[in-house]
């Protein structure tokens, strides 16, 4: 355990130097939130607190990840050498799908609106990624086809022209997951910090010293950007954000080869997703609302949950899952 923590600690520290320097030159920039019309009332005082946070991750994940690559790569045991190699498509998945949400953040802002990339746009450059990041995992790392099911605990594989589908979807819906969880101050960012400790305990437990080194990493950077995330938050991850963690959280599980655990530690997330596509459907067959607000967080913000009881529930939530994740592999 002792150089993970000093991982984390590294990391933790990069992070908040980096956080302590970009928070002000973003107020400077006046790079501001800009919140939905439609959205919580509560939600507008927020405008104008400093966004593209998620900037801070990547370039956390690129400095510690570089060095720890660097740091690897150098050394003359080949096991080091290859664990350098295997750092690099986790990083550049990660960083890529942080990229496509700052320049999603870039055109809001920019605009002056709350529209973006277009979806199209959007979709193009998270399926390259995600397509990228698949084939590189069966063609350059070569780690096999096969899923974990959970409970069961045995494997099956897949067939190439199968698995590679299967992957982009896991990374597709991840990502938007872990997007519309981000509406909260804190919220997205403490329920993908238990996440990922749960994905990095499951590395530390299976020997793959891979996912312990950047799941580590990316612990620390989140622990740190929860300082500045909490309520009242002093800065919003942006889309730049919330994709690069959904992004780490499908690539962590599928280097894992446990998407299907996904299912159950990342509840949160999927409910998030669920209540929104059964709002949409019940709306417009019925004319009517099944909640009062989604993604679901806002039904109980609208209930009266203040935003800190929402972040600890939800909080709680996730940390039984992932318990019971660790049981169920």
């Amino acid at each position: 355990m002792e150089f993970q923590t000093k991982i984390i600690l590294l990391s933790m520290a990069v992070s908040f130097i980096v956080a302590i320097i970009a928070i002000p030159i973003l107020k400077k920039l006046k790079v501001g939130q800009l919140e939905r019309k439609e959205g919580p009332e509560s939600h507008l005082k927020k405008q104008g607190t400093p966004t593209m946070g998620g900037i801070i991750m990547i370039i956390t994940i690129l400095v510690v990840g570089g060095f720890m690559c660097f740091d690897y790569y150098k050394s003359e045991v080949e096991t080091q050498k290859q664990l350098a190699i295997c750092l690099v498509p986790l990083i550049a998945s990660t960083v890529g799908f942080g990229i496509v949400g700052l320049i999603d953040d870039l055109k809001k802002l920019i605009g002056k609106n709350t529209e973006g990339l277009k979806p199209a746009y959007k979709m193009i450059g998270l399926l390259i990624i995600s397509v990228g990041f698949s084939l590189c995992l069966t063609n350059f790392l070569q780690i096999g086809t096969d899923i974990y099911i959970p409970f069961i605990k045995n494997t099956i594989v897949l067939p190439i022209w199968l698995y590679i589908p299967f992957s982009v979807i896991v990374m597709l819906a991840t990502t938007n997951a872990i997007n519309l969880t981000d509406g909260i101050d804190g919220l997205s960012t403490s329920v993908t910090t238990i996440i990922l400790t749960c994905l990095t305990v499951i590395g530390i437990i299976l020997g793959i010293k891979e996912i312990t080194v950047f799941g580590s990493i990316l612990i620390g950077t989140c622990l740190i950007f929860l300082l500045f995330n909490l309520h009242p938050a002093k800065v919003m991850m942006g889309d730049t954000g919330s994709l690069l963690l959904g992004g780490a959280i499908a690539s962590l599980a599928l280097y894992l080869k446990m998407p299907l655990l996904l299912i159950i530690i990342a509840l949160v997330p999927v409910l998030e997703t669920l209540s929104v596509m059964i709002q949409v459907k019940h709306f417009k067959k019925t004319g009517k609302r099944v909640f009062k607000m989604t993604p679901i967080h806002h039904h109980f913000e609208l209930s009266g949950w203040n935003e800190n009881k929402i972040v600890s529930v939800f909080s709680l939530v996730t940390l039984v899952c992932c318990i019971v994740g660790l049981v169920a592999i």
